[in-house]
């Protein structure tokens, strides 16, 4: 089993920037991270593999950024420039198996945190 534990979430106006931050108990080959707003599906934000190798969705493209600490086991999503459109909740999530390191397949990932809520505000 891997814990998963995010912190950061919290209110802000349009155009402004919140870290988010995701600590794991333990290493796994791929971490990412994906958001749930009210009647709509959970949507991949950002994802990193054990290599570094990241892949972000369309819409936080040059606005988020995601990073970890491998030393920490600590994930992080840097969120700037922020919209209304991102006001979700937002999970950190994670998987053993490189190969279900997929942005588009929430399904694939065994391991869950229990959400940090992100408001915008226009």
């Amino acid at each position: 089993q891997v814990q998963l534990v995010e912190s950061g979430g919290g209110s802000v106006q349009a155009g402004g920037s919140l870290r988010l931050s995701c600590a794991a108990s333990s290493y796994t080959d791929c971490i990412g991270w994906f958001r749930q707003a009210p009647g709509k599906e959970r949507e991949g934000v950002a994802i990193i593999k054990a290599t570094g190798f990241t892949t972000y969705a369309d819409s936080v493209k040059g606005r988020f950024t995601i990073s970890k600490d491998n030393v920490k086991n600590t994930l992080y999503l840097q969120m700037n420039s922020l919209k209304p459109e991102d006001t979700a909740m937002y999970y950190c999530a994670a998987d053993r198996r490189s190969f279900h390191c997929i942005i588009t397949s929430p399904g694939l990932f065994d391991y869950w945190g229990q959400g940090t809520q992100v408001t915008v505000s226009s």
